[in-house]
């Protein structure tokens, strides 16, 4: 086998700017990469180790032999070592062998592999990232459904548990998952599938949080070539694919990031900066130039390279803390004396700065669980610059109401309300997650008391509130029919629970909304703005009924929801509308298609009242079903001139 040739693809440009943590296109020339030298094809290796004392190319190809191939050090102190090796093919295993400065031995995998083994193997593979996209239509389309006053209606998935094939524990490859999932989606009405972590990862059950292959889609379902056609064919059926992305932490792994040269290359060396102890893993260290280099390149590098539409990033809270999770004495305050890390808080808007300026029709997305004040708002006005924040007190809040025996609603109204003191604050999505299905929560149809018939219509009537709240929505796998035992990414989604009709009917609602939703201009043109709602009585807590408007950019845009949260029927019902005109009940959590009683439904239209109620000048009269949610719309009329008395 030839030896190691010096050649560089890095020009001293692309070195000075991932110096300076501002080279975003790193995965150009840093890993592994098919070139012609001389004539002959083989592959370029760069890697950066500045305190190695030697690094070397190991593989299947020299039978792992440390120090056959050894890479060369860049004269110009940027600790980047590379080299060409000729006669290499795709397909090949790899690793670095690096000599750490006390002497150790160590063997890495590639930070910038675009291929992994399948794990519990660990070695890099040689790899290319050629694919004909036929997404075209999509990719042309895509800035008209990228503002924030559109439908956007998320369904969270994991790859490894969706589906699993018949009488086997084994999971649909991309390819297989191509075949069914664009078309369910399509079915269900979402606007948008978002996939937990994809990046290669060792340890399945981590649900692909512990990633050691960032730029490597995960081998246990085939190759990057196969997520692609995942991904293109998501993109034909008009499903926008976003990634959840984990620049908080890595995993301690042999072969990963941690240790990477014998010293702490991407993380703290300090413990109270640089491990996370509810994870038990490394946290990134914001200030190196060089590892903003490498997790921004990598945010680019899916929007790139697989035509990826949005970006969730993982944890933001435990970024943006420095005692996030830890007691006095174990964290370091920043240079102000305060426990806001300055490096993260850089690092996040820049990320989001040079997403939007590169691919101003993507979505960034914060999973952020405190009151931190500007998640989504522009870095110019001081913000973090995302396009979107997770509201988890919406969701701890209304999973918490929903839980109470609903004599005991009366009590806690505010839990059912209080989202909507803050929630025009940031531009907030709902988030049913995975998160709220697993250790020992149960599924959500777990959450929801009384017998049979009552447990799913309330679940009918969480989502129906929810898809009627204003925000964007997410909901994960399985919550759609009514998963009845807890996730377990093992076993999977039990599909056959849509044999039985009131997990069908589930199924058949949540598809209806998410219909209603990106039909009805008043449910999202102005879902992050206060002109989009108003609440026409948020004080009827003895009887647990809500009643409110959405309202779109034009005028008489306009529908009205009521939702009774308890089994108590009320026909005759009367609420105040905020126009003249005529009501038309859109939908009605009580239908005999959802297995509802079929009782107190509103089939007819019905033409507002000169009769004030609410605060208001018109209301109508119509029947309120027990632990359901009422959905109407208007046609809007002339008001009447107001008479005016003279004496």
């Amino acid at each position: 086998m030839s030896k190691v040739e010096i050649f560089s693809l890095l020009t001293e440009f692309d070195v000075n700017l991932f110096k300076a943590g501002k080279y975003f296109r790193a995965y150009e020339k840093l890993g592994s990469h098919s070139v012609e030298v001389n004539g002959n094809w083989g592959y370029y290796f760069a890697v950066w180790a500045p305190s190695a004392r030697g690094v070397s190319v190991v593989g299947d190809f020299n039978k792992w032999k440390r120090g056959s191939h050894k890479l060369y050090p860049r004269p110009d102190g940027s600790g980047i070592w590379e080299g060409f090796i000729p006669d290499l093919k795709k397909g090949l295993l790899y690793k670095y062998a690096i000599d750490a400065p006390d002497g150790r031995q160590l063997v890495k995998g590639d930070p910038f592999s675009w291929f992994w083994e399948v794990p519990p193997n660990t070695s890099s593979v040689t790899w290319d990232l050629y694919y004909e996209w036929q997404d075209k239509d999509w990719m042309s389309k895509r800035p008209e459904k990228a503002g924030l006053e559109q439908p956007y209606s998320v369904y969270e998935a994991h790859l490894g548990s969706w589906r699993k094939k018949p009488g086997a524990a084994e999971t649909l490859s991309y390819r297989e998952m191509a075949e069914e999932l664009p078309a369910y989606l399509q079915e269900m009405g979402f606007t948008h599938v978002e996939f937990l972590p994809v990046m290669e990862h060792p340890y399945f059950p981590s649900w692909g949080y512990q990633i050691t292959g960032y730029f490597a889609t995960t081998s246990r379902f085939g190759t990057p070539q196969d997520f692609m056609y995942l991904v293109d064919k998501l993109h034909q059926a008009g499903i926008g694919v976003i990634l959840d992305w984990v620049p908080s932490h890595f995993p301690t792994d042999a072969h990963g990031l941690a240790d990477f040269d014998g010293t702490h290359l991407y993380d703290h060396a300090d413990p109270r900066q640089g491990f996370h102890p509810d994870w038990k893993s490394s946290i990134f260290n914001y200030g190196r130039n060089e590892v903003r280099s490498f997790l921004i390149s990598n945010a680019l590098f899916w929007l790139e390279h697989f035509h990826i539409d949005g970006l969730r990033v993982d944890a933001v809270a435990s970024m943006l803390y420095l005692d996030y999770s830890r007691e006095e004495g174990q964290w370091i305050p920043n240079k102000y004396g305060g426990n806001e890390n300055l490096e993260a808080i850089d690092f996040l808007r820049e990320f989001n700065s040079t997403v939007y300026q590169e691919y101003p029709d993507v979505m960034t997305i914060a999973e952020e669980s405190t009151a931190w004040a500007g998640v989504s708002r522009p870095v110019y006005t001081g913000g973090l610059g995302f396009g979107q924040k997770w509201m988890m007190g919406w969701m701890h809040d209304t999973l918490n109401y929903f839980k109470l025996d609903p004599i005991h609603r009366q009590f806690h109204h505010n839990q059912i309300t209080f989202s909507m003191v803050y929630g025009f604050t940031e531009n907030f999505m709902l988030p049913l997650s995975h998160d709220e299905v697993v250790h020992g929560k149960g599924p959500l149809l777990d959450r929801m008391p009384g017998d049979q018939w009552q447990r799913f219509a309330n679940l009918r009537l969480l989502f129906g509130y929810m898809f009627t709240h204003p925000g964007t929505k997410l909901l994960f796998m399985g919550g759609e029919f009514g998963q009845s035992s807890e996730w377990n990414i093992e076993k999977g989604l039990d599909w056959s629970l849509l044999d039985k009709p009131y997990h069908q009917a589930t199924k058949d609602w949540v598809a209806d909304l998410n219909a209603l939703y990106k039909s009805s201009t008043a449910l999202y043109e102005q879902q992050f703005v206060q002109e989009g709602f108003a609440w026409i009585n948020h004080g009827d807590h003895q009887r647990s009924i809500l009643s409110y408007q959405r309202q779109g950019k034009k005028e008489g845009d306009v529908m009205v929801i009521i939702c009774n949260f308890t089994p108590v029927p009320h026909e005759g019902f009367r609420v105040g509308v905020p126009l003249p005109g005529t009501y038309t009940e859109v939908l009605n959590s009580n239908a005999a298609k959802y297995q509802g009683t079929d009782h107190l439904l509103n089939p007819k239209p019905i033409k507002a009242d000169e009769k004030e109620w609410d605060g208001r000048d018109y209301s109508i009269e119509f029947n309120l079903p027990p632990l359901g949610v009422t959905v109407f719309s208007v046609k809007p009329g002339k008001k009447k001139a107001k008479k005016t008395v003279t004496k």
